[in-house]
C-alpha cells in the first residue's frame, strides 16, 4: 500500500493454480488497497492527535499547578512581610511605651515616701501648734485633710496597678513579636501561648452582657523546643482567634481547652536521628466547644483565601499561613479534628530534636 509515496503495508495474494489476468479484479484490489491505506493513515493521525492532546493536557495541568504554587507562595510572602512589618512596629511601640512607664513605676515608691513625710510633718505641726489660725482651719476643712490622706493611698495604688498592667502588656507584645529571636533557637512555647492569651484578654473576659470565655490550660512538662518563636506565636494567635470566633456567640459554657503533651512517633524529618534515639514530638491541642465544622469545609480549611466568615472579617489566610509555618518551616504537622455539633480541635505536632536544627 502506498500513500504519498510512503509504504504503509504490503498485501500478498496466493493462489494454488495459475489463472489468467483479470483486469476487473486487479482494479477491485487496487480500490480496496487505496481505501485501506487511507484508513490506516487516518488511524495513525488520530493516534498522534490523541497522544499530543494528552501531552498538552498534562502540560496544562502542570502549568496550572505551578501557577497556583506561585500564587500561594506570593500570598504567603506578602503576608509574612506584613507580619514582619507589624512585628517591628509592635516592638517599636512597646519600647517607646516601656520607657515612660518605667519612670512611672520607678517613681511610685518615691511618691509614697514623699507623701508619708508630708503627712508626718503636718502631724508634727498639729502637735506643736494645736490651735491653728482661722485661715488654716478653713483650708483644712475645704480640702478635707483626713479624706485626702486615705484617698491618696487608693489613688497611688491604682496608679501602680495600671502601670504594672501596661508593663505586662508591653512584655507580652515583646514576647509575641520576638524580633530578637528570628532564627531557630530553643524556647518555652508555654510562654508564647500565655503571651498570646494575655493579648486576647479583651475578647475572653466578660464585658457587659457578654459572658466570659473560659480557658482551661493543661500543660505538661515540655522541654524547650527549637523553633522560630515569633512564627509559632502567629500560629497560636490564629488558632486561638478562630476558637474564640467559634464560641463567642454560643450559650454558656463557652470553653477553650489548651493541652500540651509529649509523645513518641514515626520520624519523617530530613535529618537522621542519633543512633538509638526515639523520635519525640511536642503536641499542642487547642479545642473549643463550638458548633464544629462539616467535612466539606474541613477538607478546604487550609487552602489560601478559603473562609466561612462574613466579608470584611478576614482574608482566609490565617490557617493557610499557620499550616505553612508548622509543616514547611518546622517539619511538623497541623491537623483539624471536627464534626458538626462536636466542636473543633487543632493539633500542632512539632518534632523535638535536641541540639539539631529542624
Amino acid at each position: 500500500m502506498l500513500l504519498n509515496n510512503r509504504v504503509l503495508a504490503v498485501l500478498v495474494f496466493f493462489k494454488k493454480a495459475a489463472i489468467p489476468a483479470q483486469p476487473h479484479l486487479v482494479e477491485l484490489v487496487q480500490g480496496v488497497v487505496a481505501q485501506a491505506a487511507l484508513l490506516i493513515q487516518r488511524k495513525r493521525t488520530e493516534e498522534k492527535l490523541r497522544t499530543s492532546e494528552a501531552k498538552f493536557r498534562e502540560k496544562a495541568t502542570e502549568l496550572e499547578v505551578t501557577v497556583e504554587k506561585l500564587k500561594r507562595t506570593q500570598t504567603h510572602v506578602i503576608q509574612a512581610e506584613k507580619m514582619s512589618g507589624l512585628g517591628k512596629m509592635v516592638a517599636g511601640v512597646a519600647h517607646e511605651i516601656n520607657n515612660p512607664v518605667g519612670f512611672i513605676v520607678g517613681n511610685i515608691a518615691l511618691a509614697r515616701q514623699y507623701f508619708h513625710d508630708l503627712l508626718n510633718l503636718i502631724a508634727l505641726y498639729q502637735q506643736t501648734y494645736p490651735t491653728p489660725t482661722p485661715t488654716i482651719q478653713q483650708l483644712r476643712a475645704e480640702i478635707d485633710l483626713e479624706f485626702l490622706a486615705k484617698d491618696w493611698q487608693k489613688l497611688i495604688n491604682s496608679i501602680q496597678v495600671g502601670a504594672e498592667r501596661i508593663q505586662q502588656i508591653v512584655g507580652s507584645l515583646r514576647n509575641f513579636s520576638r524580633l530578637d529571636e528570628s532564627e531557630l533557637k530553643p524556647v518555652d512555647i508555654h510562654e508564647g501561648i500565655d503571651s498570646t492569651l494575655f493579648l486576647l484578654q479583651h475578647r475572653l473576659r466578660a464585658i457587659g452582657d457578654r459572658p466570659e470565655i473560659e480557658v482551661i490550660k493543661n500543660y505538661a512538662q515540655l522541654p524547650k523546643i527549637t523553633c522560630y518563636a515569633s512564627q509559632l506565636n502567629q500560629v497560636f494567635m490564629h488558632l486561638l482567634n478562630n476558637a474564640i470566633d467559634a464560641v463567642e456567640n454560643q450559650p454558656i459554657p463557652r470553653v477553650i481547652n489548651i493541652c500540651t503533651t509529649v509523645e513518641t512517633g514515626e520520624w519523617r524529618g530530613k535529618e537522621e536521628l542519633p543512633q538509638f534515639s526515639i523520635p519525640q514530638f511536642a503536641l499542642v491541642r487547642i479545642g473549643d466547644n463550638g458548633q464544629g465544622i462539616s467535612e466539606e469545609v474541613r477538607s478546604q480549611i487550609f487552602d489560601p483565601f478559603f473562609t466561612t466568615k462574613p466579608v470584611g472579617s478576614g482574608m482566609g489566610l490565617g490557617l493557610s499561613l499557620s499550616y505553612q509555618i508548622v509543616v514547611e518551616k518546622h517539619g511538623g504537622e497541623l491537623q483539624c479534628i471536627s464534626a458538626l455539633g462536636k466542636g473543633t480541635e487543632f493539633v500542632i505536632k512539632l518534632p523535638l530534636i535536641p541540639g539539631q536544627m529542624l
